[in-house]
Order: structure tokens, then C-alpha cells, then sequence
């Protein structure tokens, strides 16, 4: 029996699909411009048409009223939308008998049938795909040029907890997650008040991200405020998928190693910021939120610090100033003095040293940069594996490598304990974003201390304090209340002073007419003995 060959589709069908095709790239180009047609066929070939005849796109036709008169049309995208909102909220309302005409239909499916809270009139095609595509309901009326979006987009996020990257001993154990929604109510149990202002944006030409810029009113600069917008709106990508896109995008110093714009997943460290007049930027799919003006201080300033009694925050904030110093210049200290100025070192503990380096084939400079590039491979490789492995790895491969590198005389004892300090310094600085800057600076730092010595340090640190005064965030100097100097601001910078006593707003990110955050005499005092 012989097998029907099937035939080759011919030049006229290969006609259609090309001019359908060109059809449809058309739509797609004047998709901006078009207008919701008052013909329901017609915005239903539109919408398959634009979205490529996606399957997972639902279009429900039904009749509605008592005579079944009039035509209407509910669309959206599966598993996009609250299956139970549609379902309660339009087809059951829908159903119901009610005396309708085509003269009233619309805006008796607006007014009386939808039973949804967020309900709106476009006209857009545009603002109708957005919308549709972010999960709610389209519901079109046969004979209207004008279509009804209804709120339904389904909610799905991990269980609020507490941040990985900023634990605490005590404060709120809450982070942000990575839906928009809860991270802005988180914001507004914080602050509950009418002064705080939300305004979204859409960045990303294809993604559409929503993006919303938050401040206290009467509290935040208005400049700052006005800068964020225009940085943001000039923003022309295809996608923004985390809010690190925005970071490079909107900040002052694109090429500095030293980040001018904060990023956090601690909800009462954003309310904090929002109070002394800063503004915030939060992102959708994201759980971390940027927030500027940012001040190289912030990176040593923790939340325990405000939790805790004034001295310890202090005592803590002192340490950790030391081990930032630590953390950027101790190896290359070692390694000047080593090589160039033996005569600081006590003799004693200079004889200690070169009995230990005795065997050792290289010199200080390479016998550091060794150790260096294997911490920071162990430290990256604890971060990648799984968090079981991770910790392992990182712990038993330092031990055994520091020990190993000793026995088969490639280092010194020294040299291992003062990389493995310096590493542990580096993770006593809240702001992960600077340790990892402290870990890149430690290199060129290392390199001129084993050509120039101590003058070679010096001219590094110099050059670094040059840069640090020279950036801004926003307008505002990043050394600042150091650099020009500030002395209502010094009150939160060397140490935490009593909250009593903070009550003023820092003076250059704050308006002047609403710098006070408390009144006077707030000291605490045992009562008068009667």
C-alpha cells in the first residue's frame, strides 16, 4: 500500500505566513499608539495577535443579563492571576441575572457586577498589556472602546525571615522578600505616616520592572529627592532584573572602588534611614533595597549599635574602625616593615621571625601574596558550594592548607597568622560591599609596600583618603560629618552617643527647617526622693 506523501506547503501559503507575519510585527510597532477597539473580536486578535497566540493566554466569552444581550470578554494569563479572586470576584458576578442593555453595560460591569476592589477604565493597548502581564484581569465589553482592568495578580513568596546577609543578636529578626508589595508594607508598619510618599516608576523596556522611590515629605532634601527621579528616568535598558542594575546605573562614581549607594535586606535599618531624610529605592524580585545618600561611615555603623546600651555600641564601633584599618593595610605593613625597616621591629621578635623564615625560598612580598589569593579562593569557595559543604570547605581547607604551606616550607607561621587575622578583620565590618573593596585595595597596597616600604603605605593610604574626599553620593560628601567637618554630626560617627542626645537630624542630608527629630531634656532621671 502506498504512503500519501505529504505535500510541500505551496508559494501562496508561504505568501500568508510571511504577510502575517509582517502584519504582525506592525502591530507590534504601533502597539504603543493603539487604542481598545469598541469591536470585542477585534481586541481579541489583537491581544493573541501582539502575544504570539501564547497558550497559557485565557479568553472567556460570555453572555450577560437577563436576555443575554450583551457580549463580553475576560482574559487573562494562567497561573498569573488568584484563581479564587477571579473566579468569586468576576465569573460568579457575571452569572447573576441582572437587568442589563448594551447602552448601560459597561459601567454596570464596573459599578455593580465586578465585585473587585481595584477596578480601572483604560484606553491604552499599551497600559492593558502591562497589566495583563502582570497578572490581572482584562475584561472587554462588546460595542465599548474602552476596556476594564480588574486587580488580580496572585501574591506568591517565601515566608518572610530573618536576612543571611545582616544577622543580629537583637533587633527585628524580619527581612525583605523579593515580592514589591510585602517589602513596602513592611515599610509602612515602620513608619505610619501620612509624610511618607511612594512614587512607582517602570524601568526596563522589556521587563517593565516596577521600581518605587520612598522619602518622608518635609524631611528628605528636595534635591536629593528630584535627582533620584532624573537618574532613574533617564535609565533605557531592555531589563532590570536585580536592583544592582539601578546601583551602576544611577551612581555618582561609576569607576571608584568604593560603593556610593547602600544596599540592605533589614527593614528597620530602611525606616532608620528614611527618618534622618534619606530616600530609598525599592525594587521588584528583589529582597534588597537601595537607599542614598550613603556615607562611608554607615559600612561601620550597625543596628545593635541603637539596640544596645550607648557604651557597648561604642566599644563595638571603636573595634571595628581598628579592624577596618586592619583589614586594608596590616598584611602591607608586614611586608614594608619586613623588608625595609627591620630596625622598628623589637629584636627579639625580629630574631623569631627570621628563624621562622629561615627556610623559606621566597621573600615577604610573594610569601603574602600566596596566602592572600588562597584565603580569598577558600573564602569564594565557601560562598559558591551549598551551605553544608561551604562552611566545611572554607574551615578544614584553611587549616589544612595554612598547614601544610608551613610544613613543606613555602611560608612562614607569621605569615599565615597574619593573613588569617586579617581575613577574620575584614568580617567584623557590617557593609559587605565594603569588605569586599577592603579585600581589591589590599592588592596595589601589598605591591607598592614591597617596592617602597613604609613611604610606599603611606603615599597608598594617602592616595585613597585623596579619593575618599574627593566622591560625593547624591551631592553629599562621602566623609562627611569628617570631611567638612560637622560637630552636631560627630555625635554618631566615632562613637554612639545616647539617643537623649542625638536631637538633631544629620545637618547635609536633612531640610534645614526640619532638622529636630526630639525635644530637649529627654535625659532620664531617678525620681526625687520625697
Amino acid at each position: 500500500m502506498l504512503k500519501k506523501i505529504p505535500k510541500k506547503p505551496g508559494q501562496s501559503e508561504r505568501r500568508k505566513t510571511q504577510k502575517k507575519e509582517v502584519e504582525t510585527e506592525e502591530l507590534l510597532e504601533k502597539v504603543d499608539k493603539l487604542l481598545v477597539s469598541s469591536s470585542l473580536e477585534t481586541n481579541i486578535i489583537h491581544l493573541q495577535e501582539i502575544l504570539g497566540h501564547t497558550p497559557d493566554l485565557v479568553v472567556r466569552e460570555y453572555k450577560i443579563g437577563i436576555d443575554e444581550e450583551v457580549t463580553c470578554a475576560i482574559i487573562l494569563i494562567d497561573n498569573m492571576s488568584d484563581k479564587l479572586v477571579v473566579t468569586e470576584g468576576i465569573f460568579k458576578s457575571l452569572q447573576e441575572n441582572v437587568k442589563i442593555s448594551r447602552i448601560n453595560a459597561f459601567k454596570k460591569v464596573k459599578n455593580s457586577i465586578v465585585s473587585i476592589a481595584q477596578v480601572k477604565e483604560v484606553k491604552d493597548f499599551s497600559i492593558l498589556l502591562d497589566s495583563l502581564l502582570a497578572g490581572d484581569t482584562v475584561i472587554f465589553v462588546d460595542g465599548e472602546s474602552c476596556a476594564l482592568i480588574a486587580g488580580t495578580r496572585e501574591v506568591t513568596a517565601r515566608q518572610i525571615s530573618e536576612p543571611l546577609s545582616e544577622p543580629v543578636i537583637r533587633g527585628p529578626r524580619e527581612g525583605f522578600t523579593e515580592i514589591l508589595a510585602i517589602n513596602v508594607t513592611q515599610i509602612r508598619r515602620r513608619i505610619k505616616s501620612p509624610h511618607l510618599r511612594m512614587e512607582l516608576f517602570k524601568v526596563g523596556k522589556v521587563s517593565k520592572t516596577d521600581v518605587i522611590i520612598t522619602y518622608l515629605k518635609g524631611i528628605a532634601n528636595e534635591k536629593v529627592v528630584e535627582e533620584v527621579r532624573r537618574r532613574l528616568k533617564r535609565i533605557d535598558v531592555d531589563s532590570i532584573l536585580e536592583s544592582g542594575y539601578i546601583e551602576e546605573l544611577i551612581e555618582d562614581s561609576p569607576y571608584s572602588p568604593f560603593n556610593t549607594i547602600n544596599r540592605t535586606e533589614r527593614p528597620d535599618k530602611v525606616a532608620a534611614q528614611l527618618m534622618e531624610g534619606r530616600v530609598a529605592i525599592l525594587t521588584d524580585n528583589t529582597p534588597f533595597v537601595l537607599t542614598m545618600p550613603f556615607l562611608l561611615i554607615e559600612s561601620l555603623q550597625a543596628n545593635e549599635d541603637y539596640f544596645e546600651r550607648y557604651y557597648i555600641g561604642t566599644a563595638i564601633r571603636w573595634l571595628r574602625i581598628l579592624m577596618f584599618l586592619v583589614s586594608l593595610a596590616f598584611p602591607s605593613l608586614f611586608v614594608a616593615v619586613i623588608t625595609f625597616q627591620q630596625e622598628l621591629v623589637p629584636t627579639s621578635l625580629l630574631l623569631s621571625i627570621a628563624s621562622s623564615r629561615e627556610a623559606v625560598p621566597f621573600p615577604a612580598f610573594i610569601e603574602v601574596l600566596l596566602m592572600e589569593i588562597a584565603f580569598e579562593v577558600l573564602r569564594e569557595a565557601g560562598l559558591r558550594l551549598p551551605r553544608p559543604v561551604g562552611s566545611a570547605i572554607s574551615i578544614v581547607g584553611g587549616l589544612i592548607i595554612g598547614e601544610a604551606a608551613v610544613r613543606a616550607g613555602l611560608v612562614s607561621p607569621f605569615v599565615v597568622i597574619i593573613v588569617a587575622f586579617t581575613g577574620i578583620a575584614s568580617y567584623t565590618i557590617p557593609a559587605y560591599a565594603i569588605s569586599l573593596t577592603l579585600r581589591l585595595l589590599r592588592f596595589p597596597l601589598l605591591i607598592i609596600s614591597s617596592v617602597l616600604g613604609l613611604y610606599g603605605l603611606i603615599l597608598g593610604l594617602i592616595i585613597i583618603y585623596i579619593h575618599l574626599s574627593s566622591l560625593r553620593s547624591f551631592g553629599i560628601p562621602y566623609l562627611s560629618p569628617i570631611t567638612p567637618w560637622n560637630p552636631h554630626g560627630i555625635k554618631d560617627v566615632f562613637v554612639r552617643a545616647p539617643w537623649w542626645m542625638m536631637r538633631e537630624r544629620p545637618a547635609l542630608i536633612t531640610q534645614k527647617k526640619n532638622m529636630k527629630r526630639q525635644r530637649d531634656s529627654l535625659i532620664p532621671h531617678a525620681p526625687d526622693d520625697n
